[in-house]
């Protein structure tokens, strides 16, 4: 297993898929093992995966201070990455809460960022955030679905913030363009992988200061949302493309949080030409 020494000595672990130009993968959750991000839809095919594990989850140690989860402080654990693999600019890609430390980064290093692939992407590094209203609009396109009305209470439980360990499992629908067996047993390694603690942390008091974020930013990004999901809602990624100096945005039809699980033939077809335009 690859690995490289962080800045304060905590050992963290990549893994590698696939052949091509590095793409550096960044995993969500917040603090989930970067495992599920599998190949990305066969984006492998075509470019180098360096999915990393975040400290603390999947092969990653654990580190000494908890306050290191906070993810601007993370950003350290990035820039010490792209130094281990030798790069002198790097594609990054960042899926979900993943997208605040992203765009740290880039902010941090702006020369060192080529591009920006920001897939169904949190912003609070911008200033922008999802509301329970975002969710709920969304749920409700869902209506249709033969498992909704035994999954809306509980999807409705997670965000009054009453759900149990039963109630996540009860709303996984919500979170994926199809419930098929593929999206069945994606939802079934969440909660292994996991890392409640760290997760509690991430977005912890002082991890973000937007108007110096937004100043600093200049790579071209792509900001690829599903239309079922709420987090972002396709406006509200709209709204964070806007923030940005040179960014595209992608709605991708019928996908929920995880587009390269709904239709990998688009996803990857959306990242591959916009990473070839900013090669």
């Amino acid at each position: 297993m690859p690995a490289f020494a962080a800045a304060d000595g905590t050992r963290l672990a990549f893994h590698l898929l696939g052949t091509g130009e590095p793409l550096l993968c960044l995993p969500g959750g917040p603090m989930r093992a970067s495992a599920y991000l599998g190949d990305l839809g066969g984006l492998a095919r075509r470019r180098r995966l360096v999915r990393l594990d975040l400290r603390g989850t999947g092969d990653s140690g654990v580190p000494t201070d908890p306050g290191t989860y906070r993810c601007d402080r993370q950003v350290a654990d990035v820039e010490a990455l792209r130094a281990h693999l030798g790069l002198d600019r790097v594609d990054l890609l960042a899926h979900s809460a993943a997208g605040d430390l992203a765009l740290l980064y880039a902010a941090r290093h702006p020369g060192r960022v080529r591009s920006l692939t920001l897939v169904t992407a949190r912003a609070r590094a911008l200033g922008i955030d999802f509301t329970v209203e975002h969710r709920r609009e969304a749920a409700a396109l869902r209506s249709a679905e033969p498992w909704y009305a035994t999954a809306r209470p509980s999807f409705d439980a997670i965000w009054a913030g009453t759900a149990t360990d039963d109630d996540w499992d009860a709303a996984a629908p919500f979170f994926y363009g199809r419930w098929d067996a593929t999206a069945r047993a994606h939802a079934t390694s969440e909660a292994e992988q996991m890392n409640e603690q760290a997760a509690e942390r991430y977005a912890s008091a002082g991890a973000f200061a937007p108007a110096a974020t937004r100043a600093a930013l200049g790579a071209p990004a792509l900001v690829l949302a599903g239309e079922l999901d709420g987090g972002p809602l396709p406006r509200v990624a709209a709204a964070v493309a806007k923030l940005l100096p040179d960014a595209e945005l992608v709605v991708q039809p019928g996908a929920g949080h995880y587009p390269w699980l709904d239709d990998p033939a688009v996803f990857t077809r959306s990242v591959e030409t916009f990473l070839a335009r900013t090669a």
